[in-house]
């Protein structure tokens, strides 16, 4: 497989047509998700990682099955729950991962409650920019039932930086999530039963309130749905 190197020094997978691509999603529209990501190795690895909020592994379990040495990548923003940390390992234990923890350095006092949106730009958007670095391609665990903004997520598509990205349980529901759990013992982060099913950050997290919307406790009060790591 040929790649370049662009001057953002990502590697540039090999280009697909819009008419490829979307011949890509529509077959992996009611494929498996361990299909999808055992097309995604064979493409990409090693050049490919996985992107980990550490809510709950099921992302994990189902890639490193296909492949062990995959890179799983952990953006520690400073900021996180300390439940989310205690998580991290836990999870790293149970799979033997391949696991890159990037470090965000001690930001403004407060700059998530100043400026949310710069906050999360350097806390979280030049980290993933940074892990990419190298790579022709991530995969991540969004989900098009967790909010309207991602209702209509791809499974496979090209990112801003033109590289792969990778959605392989995009089409699952909440239902599937927890099946899949409870069948395949996957560690979970124990906020989840304290009422907080969409994790980040513990500033600008808050649990919500039994048949609320999962995402409401993210960023409450304020117009801001999403963190910049999936635009």
């Amino acid at each position: 497989m040929t790649t370049l190197l662009d001057t953002s020094r990502h590697l540039v997978a090999p280009a697909w047509s819009p008419a490829e691509l979307g011949a890509l999603n529509a077959e992996f529209e009611k494929a498996p998700a361990g299909t999808v990501i055992e097309w995604a190795v064979e493409q990409f690895h090693p050049h490919l990682c996985l992107s980990a909020s550490m809510t709950d592994a099921v992302l994990i379990d189902l890639a490193v099955s296909v492949e062990p040495s995959i890179e799983v990548v952990f953006i520690d923003t400073g900021y996180h729950f300390p439940e989310t940390l205690e998580t991290v390992e836990v999870v790293r234990r149970h799979y033997g991962l391949n696991l890159r923890v990037l470090t965000v350095a001690p930001q403004p006092v407060e700059l998530w409650r100043a400026d949310p949106e710069r906050c999360c730009s350097g806390a979280k958007v030049e980290q993933l920019d940074r892990a990419l670095i190298g790579k022709l391609a991530w995969m991540s665990g969004l989900r098009r039932a967790e909010a309207t903004t991602r209702a209509t997520a791809p499974i496979v598509a090209r990112d801003l930086r033109g590289l792969v990205k990778v959605n392989p349980i995009a089409t699952w529901s909440d239902d599937d999530v927890a099946s899949y759990i409870a069948d395949h013992d996957v560690p979970v982060n124990p906020l989840l039963a304290r009422g907080y099913p969409s994790i980040g950050c513990k500033p600008c997290t808050s649990p919500v309130s039994e048949g609320s919307h999962p995402r409401s406790g993210r960023w409450t009060g304020r117009d801001k749905l999403e963190c910049g790591l999936h635009p």
